[in-house]
């Protein structure tokens, strides 16, 4: 057998176990001339020729490796001499024979026979476990046997060898001999929940490499013998490429792939329990390197002007000629190693200006421009501006230089027009192109468009007329958008537009929107938006039913028509009275007030004299759920006798219930039976948590929650920003219509190095609520992209991609716990760094996290996310709660305090004087005073204001219909049967006072 080695380079020097070694110099070894190839004959020596090779190639620019290689001169694999025990077992126990095969050259196979070579019989209570051991779930008498073998194949070397031969002993359960009741009682005896035998603890992880076969084992004992089931989670079935093999024992997949990713489990279960284990599963296509290293001339990279980045990338700074070479880059992980090589030329030349000469640039007065000077030197150059006027360079707080030559303006003036000189010079020579820049005067929308609101079917004009930089003639346009879509006349016949006059023809529903106008130069645009809303006359109510006639009550349903954007004042039947119940009417007047009619209390009822009346009224849920529940209760009290009032300060799009009660210097008569009624839709709250991050040259994220309070259905947000650039005027308004679901927006196409507003609005069918803003600096250049955060139960990693363009610069980390409002900042952090970790975070808790740059003046964050770290042992914590000696007692104690307080309050709620407000019905009442407000003297009964005998609430406050009014007109007297207690009461009351 001949072994030969090929590399073609010429040159050569091969290394073995970390040692020079040179093929030409061992008369053993043949050579091949023109080549790196050398062989080794087989001689009987090959051992001495083991280990690990690497070829280098030299000539005059430098030295080149191969991928180090490994000789093997396998050996044939054998078993140790070993004497083993027997094992003795009791018959039910469970039995593992370990295989613990030779190292020989794979594949391996496995096989358990006799001694007469008869395989051992495998099922769902024997199995071959992939580690080649032998595996009893339970052991019977019939596995007693003498010459348990392991063999061992390796096809490759076709050898199988064979382990020394294990002897296994079942004994009989003596139970089972001595006891009269038969083998059913010992089994019970033995019988137990299934555990696992391999492998071991609750779970595990797995990595593999796209294409690799995926096997997971669960091999469990027990008695009766467990199986074995399989399942992915979070899926209804397995993968349909997995195979269940082993009597259940063993799930492969063949030539995985990402889809393939996930979390398994396997469990083993007889009558008794169950047991399971967690297989974390992970498919890796671009596994990360582990270990990078750069060789030059075979030996790692001299540091002076070096750095190796964390990516693998090689920095030399301030290159010179004789860094010259062939360098090596060897990248490791835990799947291999792979090797490339890069022959680096460094040489000096003089600066070669990439950007074309003589360019002309238009910029607007007032807004910025850039002006370029890409170069291309070795050593580098360094760029100046200046202007031909000048003959200094040009300097000031409005100039930038930038590290690729470009020049760049803020704040542009009509006196920087004229000609510029960028000058590229090294010490190989000095070069320079001239560019040309014109100043415009900046578009202006100076009679923009207006809101209207007209008649369905009628014709409308939007005007818009704007002022522009006379010099730019022909090229200014006026442009029309309907909702963000342009607007095109061709398209529809209804639309005519024409010198900056938008007319539409016979408007429909169709035609609602906000429009905005263009005007736009070749340099700068404006934009003006109003607003168009149709209406017509409300569609009749339909399916109205009159029903529950009783005496002076009524009841009215219908079903409202189309409003068709028309304001439905409470003039009319439908709207004014929402609802008449019992002896109350309540008439809705807008979405924050309702007014309250009631009957006057017979005099003859009062008993004493008429104190005035209070009305408590609770809210029961927003419309827009379905669950009621029972709000805070709210009083007013009014002096004096009235049979109306009303009743402010209601949230919208609310149901509610109201109750009335009359009073006297003894207390509160029962109340009035619950009505209940509807408030309509109002505009929303402002938008919660708007922020705006991961602000980069032309683009920003606007992050927002709907309003704490919607008052409505939502239909949209509407955000406008302009820019606000340290000038008197202010930028036109952008736009734009956002859909009511929502919580997110890139934004895009903004100038780079402005300030910009946001305003975001949220919008029901009423209308839109008040502005949320911030405002933001767009950087100058792309700092970081694709930023992203991932956590643990103890620390967080945030990690980015530097931009294309990014500089020199520092970034910072900073994070806050939520529960306690403090931010802690990070050092300065290089941008060259990509990641940092937060570690010490508590388990199972909030924190708010921001990534920040230094260059910005209001400190404002680049990025910001909200996190929350994992529980540590929370299953641990809650389980067993319930017995905890602690808990029970406390449990029982609650129980007695609530019981306590039910009874005080049962006492309380028969104190005081009471007396009969007997209220007439009232059928149907309009009310038409459209002028009429709040009564200034009702105040309520929660500021304390009751005298001292007052009672805060009545057996009826929340609808207590149990309570009846007795003819005698006596409160006192309402509850019969019980004078005698009142008196009590009332005597103990003087005793006390005084």
């Amino acid at each position: 057998m001949l072994v030969m080695f090929s590399s073609y380079f010429k040159g050569r020097t091969l290394s073995g176990n970390g040692q020079d070694f040179d093929p030409y110099q061992d008369p053993r070894l043949k050579t091949l001339d023109d080549s790196g190839t050398f062989i080794i004959p087989n001689n009987g020596n090959l051992t001495e020729f083991q280990g690990n090779y690497r070829c280098f190639a030299t000539n005059k620019l430098g030295t080149a490796m191969s991928e180090e290689i490994e000789f093997i001169v396998p050996n044939v694999p054998k078993f140790p001499k070993e004497i083993i025990d027997p094992i003795e077992v009791m018959e039910g126990q469970s039995v593992i024979l370990e295989c613990n095969p030779p190292k020989g050259i794979p594949p391996l196979e496995i096989y358990w026979m006799t001694i007469r070579l008869q395989h051992i019989e495998l099922d769902e209570r024997v199995s071959v476990g992939l580690n080649g051991n032998l595996y009893f779930s339970n052991a019977i008498k019939s596995d007693s046997r003498r010459d348990y073998c392991c063999f061992a194949a390796f096809p490759r070397i076709r050898t199988i060898v064979q382990k020394t031969a294990m002897s296994v002993m079942v004994k009989s359960n003596k139970l089972m001999k001595d006891s009269g009741s038969g083998r059913g009682y010992a089994n019970s005896l033995l019988e137990r929940k299934p555990s696992l035998l391999t492998p071991t603890g609750k779970e595990s992880h797995t990595y593999l490499m796209k294409g690799e076969d995926l096997q997971l084992e669960c091999i469990a004992e027990g008695f009766p013998t467990p199986k074995v089931e399989w399942a992915k989670i979070g899926y209804h079935e397995l993968p349909e490429r997995a195979e269940v093999e082993s009597h259940g024992k063993l799930l492969t997949v063949e030539m995985v792939n990402e889809e393939d990713e996930g979390k398994y489990m396997c469990r083993a279960k007889n009558p008794h329990g169950e047991v399971v284990h967690y297989f974390h599963v992970t498919v890796e296509v671009n596994v990360p390197v582990l270990l990078y290293k750069w060789f030059q001339y075979h030996v790692y990279v001299p540091t002076s002007n070096r750095k190796v980045l964390k990516d693998g990338t090689i920095s030399i700074h301030n290159a010179k000629p004789e860094n010259s070479a062939v360098y090596q880059c060897e990248a490791t992980n835990r799947h291999g190693t792979i090797l490339a090589n890069a022959n680096i030329m460094i040489m000096n030349i003089q600066p070669l200006i990439l950007t074309e000469n003589n360019l002309q640039y238009m910029a607007v007065e007032g807004k910025g421009v850039a002006m370029h000077c890409k170069v291309f030197s070795s050593p580098t150059s360094s760029i100046t501006w200046s202007k031909t006027d000048s003959a200094n360079s040009v300097e000031g707080e409005r100039f930038s230089v930038h590290k690729n030559g470009s020049l760049e303006i803020h704040n542009v003036m009509k006196e920087d027009m004229g000609e510029y000189s960028c000058f590229a010079q090294n010490t190989e020579g000095k070069v320079a192109i001239a560019a040309t820049l014109e100043v415009k005067d900046p578009t202006r929308i100076v009679d923009p468009p207006h809101d209207l609101r007209v008649l369905v079917r009628t014709t409308i004009q939007f005007s818009c007329q704007a002022e522009f930089d006379p010099s730019i003639g022909d090229d200014f346009e006026i442009l029309w958008e309907k909702d963000g879509m342009a607007l095109n006349a061709s398209e529809n016949a209804r639309y005519i537009l024409d010198d900056g006059v938008l007319e539409i023809i016979n408007v429909s529903f169709g035609d609602q929107g906000f429009y905005a106008c263009v005007a736009r130069t070749p340099v700068d645009q404006d934009m003006a938006v109003a607003q168009l809303s149709v209406v017509d006359v409300p569609d009749p109510p339909e399916d109205m039913i009159l029903s529950e006639h009783n005496g002076r009550s009524v009841k009215l349903q219908w079903i409202p028509g189309d409003d068709h954007n028309s304001s439905i004042t409470g003039n009319s039947l439908n709207t004014l009275i929402v609802h008449i119940l019992g002896d109350v009417a309540v008439g809705v007047m807008n979405n924050t007030m309702v007014k309250v009619r009631w009957d006057h209390v017979h005099k003859d009822k009062l008993n004493g004299h008429l104190g005035g009346y209070r009305i408590s009224f609770w809210r029961l849920r927003s419309l827009l759920y379905s669950k009621k529940t029972h709000g805070d209760k709210h009083t007013l009290t009014f002096s004096g006798e009235r049979n109306d009032v009303v009743v402010t300060g209601l949230k919208p799009f609310s149901e509610y219930s109201l109750i009335v009660m009359a009073f006297n210097s003894r207390g509160n008569g029962p109340g009035s039976h619950p009505v209940s009624f509807k408030t309509p839709e109002g505009v929303p709250g402002q938008v919660s948590a708007f922020s705006v991050t991961n602000i980069q040259k032309h683009k920003v994220t606007l992050t927002w929650s709907p309003p704490v309070d919607t008052n409505g259905l939502i239909i949209g947000y509407i955000l406008q920003y302009q820019l606000i650039n340290d000038t008197e005027e202010l930028g036109s308004l952008t736009t734009l219509n956002i859909s009511a679901d929502g919580s997110k927006l890139h934004l895009q196409d903004l100038e780079a190095l402005s300030k910009y507003k946001f305003y975001l609005r949220c919008c029901t069918r009423v209308g839109c609520g008040p502005a949320a803003s911030e405002e933001r600096t767009t950087v100058p250049e792309a700092t970081v992209l694709n930023i992203s955060t991932s956590v643990s139960h103890n620390f967080a990693n945030i990690s980015w991609i530097p931009g294309t363009e990014q500089t020199e610069s520092e970034l910072y980390v900073a994070f806050m716990n939520n529960r306690e409002g403090n931010w802690k900042i990070s050092d300065a952090l290089n941008s060259s760094k990509t990641f940092h970790i937060i570690e010490g975070l508590e388990p199972g808790t909030e924190y708010t996290v921001r990534l920040m740059t230094k260059s910005w003046v209001d400190n404002s964050s680049i990025f910001e996310d909200v996190i929350r770290t994992s529980a540590k042992g929370l299953a641990s914590i809650h389980g067993g709660i319930s017995n905890q000696g602690w808990f029970i007692g406390l449990m029982c104690a609650i129980a007695l305090l609530t019981l306590i307080v039910l009874i005080s309050c049962f006492v309380n709620r028969n104190k005081g004087g009471k007396y009969s407000a007997k209220l007439s019905y009232v059928s149907i009442v309009l009310h038409s005073d459209n002028d009429e407000k709040p009564l200034k003297s009702s105040q309520h009964s929660l500021n304390g204001d009751l005298k001292g005998g007052d009672s805060g609430d009545s057996m009826v406050d929340y609808g207590d219909e149990d309570a009846h009014f007795n003819e005698d007109g006596s409160f006192i007297g309402e509850y019969s049967g019980r004078k005698e207690r009142v008196s009590m009461e009332i005597k103990g009351n003087n005793q006390s006072t005084a």
